[in-house]
C-alpha cells in the first residue's frame, strides 16, 4: 500500500491550515485508490511533534540523530510514500515552523513525492513557489496540480483571530484528485526507486 502524508505546516494556535487539511483528509477518502484499499492518507500535525528550533549537533545528511524529538520526527516521515504539505503563506513564503521541521531531516525525505494545497489572501500560491525549490534539494518530485485555497471565496471568515469554516469552491476537489492521481503514480514509482538503491548497497 501507498502512504500519503497530509502535513499540517503550521504550529499557529487557532490555525486555518488544520481546517484546510482536515477538508483534505476528507475529500482524499473519497478518491477511488483510497476506496479501493491501494492508497492510504493520513494527518500529520507538525505541532504534535514538539519540534524546537533545529537543535541537532550534526547535519540531517549525516543521518545522526541524538534528541528523542528528530528521532519520532524522522521516524513518522520515513513511514511514508509521498506528501501532500498543507501551509499558509506568511509574508510571501511559507511558515517558519514548516521549513524547521523539513530541516531536522534529509534521507527520510528523499526519492519521494509531494503535491501541495496552500491558502492566504492569494490563495498562497507565493509560498508554495518556495516549497518546490526546497523539495528540489531534497530530492522530493513535486506534481505540478496544486489546490490554491483562497481566504475569501474558500473560507466562511467571521472573526479573523479565528480559523473559520471551509467552504471549498467547487473546482477545488477535483483539483486534489488531480493533485493526488499524479501523486500516487510518482510516489508508487519512486517507491522503485528507493528499493533498487537498498537492493544495491545491501
Amino acid at each position: 500500500m501507498t502512504r500519503i502524508a497530509v502535513i499540517v505546516g503550521s504550529t499557529r494556535p487557532q490555525r486555518r491550515t488544520l481546517v484546510a487539511a482536515q477538508w483534505a483528509l476528507e475529500a482524499a477518502g473519497r478518491h477511488s485508490a483510497v476506496k479501493n484499499g491501494e492508497v492510504s492518507v493520513e494527518l500529520v500535525d507538525v505541532a504534535d511533534f514538539g519540534l524546537p528550533l533545529l537543535d541537532e549537533q550534526s547535519p540531517a545528511a549525516f543521518g545522526e540523530y541524538s534528541n528523542e524529538h528528530t528521532k519520532r520526527w524522522a521516524q513518522a516521515i520515513g513511514s511514508f510514500d509521498g506528501f501532500i504539505f498543507v501551509t499558509p503563506e506568511y509574508n510571501h513564503s511559507y511558515a517558519g515552523s514548516l521549513k524547521n521541521a523539513i530541516d531536522y531531516l534529509h534521507a527520510e525525505w528523499g526519492h519521494k513525492a509531494a503535491g501541495f494545497i496552500s491558502h492566504g489572501v492569494h490563495g498562497g500560491t507565493r509560498a508554495v513557489e518556495h516549497l518546490r525549490a526546497v523539495m528540489a534539494e531534497l530530492k522530493v518530485a513535486t506534481v505540478s496540480s496544486q489546490v490554491a485555497l483562497n481566504a475569501f471565496t474558500d473560507f466562511a471568515i467571521t472573526d479573523p483571530t479565528l480559523p473559520g469554516d471551509i467552504t471549498p469552491g467547487e473546482h477545488q476537489e477535483p483539483t486534489l484528485f488531480e493533485l493526488l492521481d499524479d501523486l500516487i503514480l510518482w510516489s508508487g514509482a519512486l517507491k522503485q526507486v528507493r528499493e533498487a538503491q537498498a537492493a544495491a548497497s545491501a
